[in-house]
């Protein structure tokens, strides 16, 4: 039983399930969102729905379609999701600065006092 719950407890499960379900409910709000943008596209252009265009007898519609559809949504992706998460990960979460890794620094201070102890003058490079 403690496999069970420690399997259970695991953060990454936790985080995949609250991913999953935030991904379906934004599945909802993009879908109406490209729904919206499609109806306005068709109040310009005199059709929503490209699926019956089929100029010569080949059926480009649907694929019109769906091309339109796919930027629709990218673009909705980019502009609510990456470009806020971005944002707010660096604002919160920001990047370490550029500069000697811990485990460098140990190893530069190792070779420095072995260095003395044998007499030699401590090197400044790697």
């Amino acid at each position: 039983m403690t496999g069970f719950k420690n399997f259970i407890l695991r953060g990454n499960l936790v985080e995949l399930a609250v991913a999953f379900i935030m991904a379906a409910a934004f599945a909802a709000v993009v879908t109406a969102t490209v729904t919206l943008l499609m109806d306005l596209i068709g109040k310009v252009g005199g059709a929503k729905d490209f699926s019956s265009y089929d100029p010569g007898g080949v059926s480009v519609g649907a694929w019109i379609t769906a091309v339109i559809s796919f930027v629709i949504l990218a673009t909705v992706v980019y502009f609510f999701v990456v470009m806020p998460y971005t944002k707010a990960k660096e604002r919160f979460f920001p990047s370490p600065q550029p500069g000697t890794p811990e485990d460098v620094k140990l190893l530069q201070e190792i070779r420095d006092l072995l260095a003395t102890q044998q007499g030699k003058p401590a090197s400044t490079d790697l």
